[in-house]
């Protein structure tokens, strides 16, 4: 709660130092996925010159059927160069020489980190708002944002139901994360934080069920099938996990922090309901 309530001061904070753009952007440019989906929030479609491909990867992009035609430039310097932008979007560890390039012909570069909490995700939207030069849509969405969120966050509770984040090739959602903030508020503790697992990593299938979780979340939006995925379909874990166990959540609502990761709190607080009728039948 305290980090939460910092978050939200820095916010408000952001929203009185930063001062809004004279007037809009012109050439927007997008590196990143989540500023891709920032970009289309925020700007006049007319004011984006280019969006990174992955903006139209419906396993990633939440607004990829928005994306469809919109033009798009692979990161490399010379693309940003040859697109003449006045604000280049990026994230924090990625197109890193494309990000140089942007800085050196004189346009305002912007870099956000991935969100790790939902509090980040106010906090981001302004950041975007400001340097497209839409503050005042930026506060109408944080509005939003912030309103709906109280009305799905649950109280934590030592007793909540345990979730484990399963994903393809046996790897779990990690603690201190996106997901692993969005569960909390959705009232289920998160495994790995239960076990102790600091980061997202591989856990073989037979550790995963002696911990005995008790909410199954799978992505299934991925494109196509592999043996990496075919673990999701082990018959151990359909034995394991009857239907009220088992909930699929798209990665694309919290592969980056967007006003769309609440449907993600919505569906878990559905399936955490679902346990609870269970428990109380039996």
């Amino acid at each position: 709660m305290y980090q939460w309530l910092l978050r939200l001061g820095l916010y408000g904070l952001l929203c009185m130092v930063l001062p809004a753009p004279v007037k809009a952007a012109t050439r927007i440019v997008s590196l990143n996925l989540c500023t891709d989906q920032l970009s289309l929030m925020l700007a006049d479609r007319a004011e984006i010159a280019g969006l990174s491909p992955l903006a139209r990867d419906c396993s990633g992009s939440v607004l990829c059927q928005k994306a469809q035609d919109m033009p798009v430039l692979a990161p490399t310097a010379e693309n940003v160069i040859g697109a003449h932008p006045d604000v280049v979007l990026a994230g924090q560890f990625t197109a890193r020489v494309a990000v140089k390039a942007a800085r050196e012909i004189g346009a305002h570069v912007l870099t956000l980190p991935p969100a790790s909490s939902l509090a980040d995700i106010p906090v981001q939207i302004m950041q975007v708002a400001q340097v497209v030069g839409h503050p005042e849509r930026g506060r109408q969405m944080v509005e939003a944002f912030q309103k709906r969120l109280a009305e799905l966050s649950l109280a934590r509770h030592p007793d909540d139901p345990v979730a484990v984040v399963y994903e393809a090739n046996g790897f779990v959602g990690g603690s201190n994360s996106l997901p692993d903030d969005v569960l909390a508020h959705a009232g289920l503790r998160n495994l790995s934080t239960v076990a102790g697992i600091t980061a997202a990593g591989r856990v073989p299938l037979e550790t995963l069920l002696a911990q005995q979780p008790d909410l199954l979340v799978r992505d299934r939006s991925g494109q196509g099938y592999s043996l990496a995925q075919a673990m999701l379909d082990n018959p151990v874990l359909k034995q394991f996990f009857s239907k009220k166990h088992v909930v699929d959540i798209p990665a694309s609502l919290w592969l980056c922090g967007l006003p769309q990761t609440l449907d993600a709190v919505d569906l878990l607080r559905q399936a955490r309901e679902g346990l609870i009728q269970t428990e109380g039948t039996q």
